[in-house]
């Protein structure tokens, strides 16, 4: 295993680790979530950099789309939890509650 390849594993395992034990805030989780997907997004591209392949060069484009996408649909739902909770505690949310 390269050193590329070390950090970028060590990135994804630190956002998934950081995602699994430390769930206080709503922001928290999704910034965990946007580091993980930057570290696929990372490795993705090198991967196909160092393939030279042309068939492989618009999947990190597709991914880093699904990311924005994703980072846009978080911060929509946290606006709205803490609009209706008062805050983005992961707690206090209760979804069986209306």
């Amino acid at each position: 295993m390269t050193l590329i390849q070390l950090s970028f594993t060590s990135i994804f395992f630190l956002g998934l680790f950081g995602l699994a034990f430390y769930r206080v805030h709503l922001l928290s989780a999704l910034l965990c979530l946007e580091s993980m997907m930057l570290a696929l997004f990372l490795a993705l591209s090198t991967w196909s950099l160092q393939m030279s392949s042309t068939s492989f060069s618009a999947a990190p484009l597709l991914l880093l789309a699904f990311s924005a996408c994703e980072a846009g649909v978080g911060l929509a739902l946290m606006v709205a939890t803490a609009r209706t909770h008062g805050s983005d505690h992961l707690q206090n949310l209760n979804l069986l509650q209306c």
